[in-house]
């Protein structure tokens, strides 16, 4: 069973950054396609960004465009998210997904109930 966890959330001024880590279990994550989304408080969760297995494809929701940026590292298992020019907009639970069936271009638009595994997320709060 495949487990990922969620690091790097915390209150930022707005115009600040922050990078977000996901930490995988097991070393067959390498081969998913993983991603990235977010829930702000009383919304859905949605889609922030995607990156194929080996980084080739990599997608942003247009409210992050220019502003995040996502990366992996497969020889450890982890996952990115860079952010920058953070608005309060921002603020919300940023969770990591990893699924082992879809693309990363997919990832945008998939029912989520579909995609295999979540971690449970950290908190990001952008706040003067």
């Amino acid at each position: 069973q495949v487990q990922l966890v969620e690091s790097g959330g915390g209150l930022v001024q707005p115009g600040g950054s922050l990078r977000l880590s996901c930490a995988a279990s097991e070393h067959q994550v390498g081969s998913y396609t993983m991603g990235w989304f977010r829930q702000a408080p009383g919304k859905e969760r949605e889609f922030v960004a995607s990156i194929s297995w080996n980084g080739d494809h990599i997608y942003y929701a247009d409210s992050v465009k220019d502003r995040f940026a996502i990366s992996r590292d497969n020889t450890k298992n982890a996952l990115y998210l860079q952010v920058a020019s953070l608005e309060p907009e921002d603020t919300a639970v940023y969770s990591c997904a990893a699924d082992p069936w879809g693309t990363a271009q997919n990832m945008r638009n998939k029912e989520q109930r579909d995609i295999r595994y979540w971690g449970k997320g950290t908190l990001v709060t952008v706040s003067s």
